[in-house]
């Protein structure tokens, strides 16, 4: 399909140097665009559960978590979407915004990444609950194993007995815009298999979608290595049509 072929030229088109801007806690409200009405990909910034950010050497103070992949994968997926789609999106700017900002209201969907680390207190719980509720939806990224237990504590704190769903690929986001024909995927790293969740409106998988769970998986980290030539077409391609599919999912439900 032409469609696909063109993923890797486009991605290659924009420069993976960038990313290294935000390895330490900047002002990130100066890099942010102002609200116009185009879609614009918005990352959730979040602190780290205490004891786990930074890291030693080199890296102390400068691993956030909610920043992996930042802000290469955003730049590569939306160039994806506005050669595909109708959404006309921004494609040289992006968001970074906490929970509880009334500007992240503006925006129907977001990305967190890495919520095996996410803290959240009780004012951002309900603020998320609240965006949620009115219609907002996420997408979370980047996580294995273990840190899934940390990511459940955190969901318990923003939609009390929610129920994670495991989807399988008859699921309509799989087919909103790409028609994805296989989830055996792998993590890009662990060599484990991914498996996809979702939480529901009321626990009824006949209602809305309200995020999309990505679990053993890290498709920000495919969508950021497009370029560079050491990741294998077809997954980067994958990753890609994952990222299309949810964002037209979520825009059009």
């Amino acid at each position: 399909m032409r469609s696909i072929l063109l993923l890797l030229a486009l991605a290659a088109a924009i420069p993976v140097s960038a990313q290294s801007l935000f390895r330490k806690e900047p002002d990130y409200a100066q890099f942010n665009t102002s609200y116009d009405g185009r879609f614009t990909f918005v990352r959730v910034r979040f602190r780290p559960l205490p004891g786990f950010g930074g890291g030693g050497g080199y890296w102390r103070d400068r691993d956030l978590k909610w920043d992996h992949d930042y802000p290469t994968a955003e730049r590569h997926l939306t160039r994806i979407l506005d050669e595909l789609t109708t959404l006309g999106p921004k494609t040289e700017e992006s968001n970074i915004l906490m929970v509880d900002d009334p500007e992240f209201f503006n925006y129907p969907v977001a990305y967190l990444c890495e919520p095996g680390f996410w803290d959240l207190n009780e004012a951002e719980a309900a603020s998320l609950r609240e965006y949620l509720l009115k219609g907002g939806f996420l997408i979370f990224d980047d996580f294995a194993g273990p840190h899934i237990f940390n990511f459940r504590e955190r969901i318990r704190q923003v939609l009390p007995g929610a129920a994670l769903v495991e989807l399988d690929v008859s699921h309509p986001i799989f087919d909103s815009f790409f028609k994805i024909e296989s989830l055996d995927h792998d993590h890009p790293y662990y060599g484990v298999k991914a498996k996809y969740y979702g939480i529901f409106e009321d626990n009824d998988p006949e209602k809305r979608l309200m995020m999309i769970i990505n679990y053993n998986n890290d498709i920000g980290d495919y969508w950021e290595w497009s370029d560079a030539g050491f990741i294998p077409i077809s997954l980067s391609n994958e990753a890609y049509k994952l990222g299309v599919n949810y964002i037209v999912y979520a825009m059009s439900h």
